[in-house]
């Protein structure tokens, strides 16, 4: 035990991801999966994200903040830890959901490098999406992204 233990005791402990958390982490990680942060899936979270009933009555500050938390795990523990801890509180509702704006973002910006199809794949599994269901939520996003 340290010496501020006992007065500090829980200040400064990072709270639980909460859905909204948990879905906008899970894009964070997907556009920082392979160490850069490309503006065109940056672009596609914030689209994606404004456009969802999940933050519509969250307010501006709110949001700001929540998008700065995620960010700092990104920093400090790497795209890998931000999508352990955001891909198990994505609601079951969503999880497809999320799976395909994961891979509109993948494809966002014309290239599918082999890390990112990995990434898919095991997104894939984390959310518990049955392997012919993502086949057809990739094939729905490849003809959304060919234009």
């Amino acid at each position: 035990m340290g010496m501020f233990d006992d007065l500090l005791g829980n200040f400064g402990t990072p709270q639980a991801f909460g859905p909204q958390e948990g879905f906008a982490g899970v894009l964070l990680s997907t556009a920082a999966h392979d160490g850069h942060l490309a503006d065109e899936e940056m672009s596609a979270m914030f689209n994606t994200l404004n456009r969802m009933k999940l933050y519509q009555h969250m307010p501006e500050q709110r949001f700001k903040s929540m998008i700065d938390r995620l960010v700092g795990v990104l920093k400090r523990n790497g795209p890998e830890e931000l999508m352990r801890q955001s891909v198990s509180v994505v609601p079951p509702e969503l999880r497809e959901t999320v799976f395909a704006s994961a891979t509109d973002m993948i494809l966002s910006d014309g290239i599918v490098e082999q890390s990112e199809r990995e990434l898919m794949q095991e997104l894939m599994i984390k959310l518990q999406i049955d392997s012919n269901r993502a086949k057809t939520i990739v094939q729905v996003m490849v003809i959304k992204n060919k234009g």
